[in-house]
């Protein structure tokens, strides 16, 4: 009778030995499953955000070189408006070399 018990209790430890194997099997797999969720999800949500941000600085990056041309442009119109006085420029250019 003391040996029925005996492996009676051995067949129940071995049956709790299989259930906690089988329950830490799952629960390791749950948690790859979720870790391979979340980090699809993660990938997805940086991807998105890398592209609205790269569109905002391209977006930014256009609005300075139009700045940039334009202000170019009316720099250039402003030089070329000057009217210069050759014979007033001729002259100074005279008295300069002839005084040293």
């Amino acid at each position: 009778m003391l040996m029925n018990i005996l492996e009676h209790l051995l067949e129940v430890e071995a049956e709790a030995a299989v259930l906690v194997s089988d329950a830490q099997e799952e629960a390791d797999k749950r948690i790859r499953e979720n870790e391979e969720k979340n980090r699809a999800s993660y990938e997805e949500r940086k991807k998105t955000e890398m592209l609205l941000r790269e569109s905002k600085l391209k977006d930014k990056l256009d609005i300075i070189k139009n700045n940039y041309l334009k202000e170019l442009d009316d720099y250039r119109k402003e030089i070329l408006s000057i009217k210069v006085d050759e014979h007033k420029f001729s002259i100074l250019l005279d008295e300069y070399f002839t005084k040293g």
